[in-house]
């Protein structure tokens, strides 16, 4: 595992604090293009070397708690740009973070059906010969 840029809570709080205003391209600045915040920029920026070492973190790490708040501000980001015209990227991102889409309706299972002939009709031709024009 990496050495990380923090030894207690709120310095990994402050650092965390730290990359969501100083993502490149911030939302609120003026005549740049936002650049997203990211789960690969969040991790970089708080020292991890790899994915692995940061979703390792995540889930047995002293603060763990704060590292989930932090992709979980991440994934609101992306759930905001749903609402923007082509969210097909924020879909993807969301999809890859582990969310899902549900069906609209659900629909009733039926394990079995009873089907009773009443009338058959004419017997199927054998060749085309036998059809009749």
């Amino acid at each position: 595992m990496t050495k990380q840029k923090f030894s207690t809570r709120k310095s990994l709080t402050n650092l965390i604090e730290t990359y969501f205003e100083q993502v490149p391209g911030d939302l609120k600045s003026k005549g740049e293009k936002p650049e997203p915040p990211t789960v690969s920029g969040l991790a970089l920026f708080l020292g991890f070397n790899s994915k692995e070492d940061f979703d390792t973190y995540e889930l047995k790490g002293r603060f763990a708690s704060a590292v989930k708040r932090a992709r979980f501000t991440v994934m609101a980001y992306y759930e905001s740009r749903l609402h923007y015209p082509a969210p097909t990227g924020a879909m993807f991102a969301l999809k890859s973070m582990g969310w899902y889409e549900k069906a609209a309706k659900k629909h009733r299972k039926v394990s079995s059906i009873k089907v009773q002939l009443i009338e058959t009709g004419p017997e199927p031709a054998s060749s085309e010969k036998e059809v009749v024009q």
